[in-house]
C-alpha cells in the first residue's frame, strides 16, 4: 500500500510557506484569526492555479487540467470575493 511519505509531501509544505509570509510568526502578517488564515490561503491557490503562468507548463495548473480556457486577472479573481459575501448574506 504506498503512503505518503515526509519527503514526498515536504515540497507541498514548503511552498505556501515560501510564498505566504502569513505562514511564518515571526512577521506582522501572521494570521491570528482562523478565517483570515484561511482566505488569504485560498487566495494564495487561486492566484497559484489561476493566475500564475508556470514556466514548465507555458499556462496556468487551471488550463492544463481544462477547468479555465484562459490566465485570469487579478480583477477576476477579485470579483469572485464580492459574490461568496453576497451568498452568505
Amino acid at each position: 500500500e504506498p503512503s505518503l511519505t515526509e519527503s514526498a509531501s515536504s515540497p507541498f509544505q514548503a511552498e505556501p510557506a515560501q510564498k505566504m509570509r502569513r505562514f511564518s510568526r515571526l512577521t506582522n502578517a501572521f494570521s491570528k484569526k482562523l478565517d483570515n488564515h484561511i482566505a488569504a490561503i485560498a487566495l494564495h491557490y487561486m492566484h497559484y492555479n489561476f493566475c500564475r503562468v508556470h514556466q514548465t507548463l507555458r499556462v496556468t495548473p487551471a488550463m492544463e487540467a481544462g477547468v479555465s480556457d484562459h490566465v485570469w486577472s487579478i480583477e477576476e479573481l477579485v470579483s469572485l470575493l464580492g459574490t461568496e459575501s453576497e451568498k452568505a448574506a
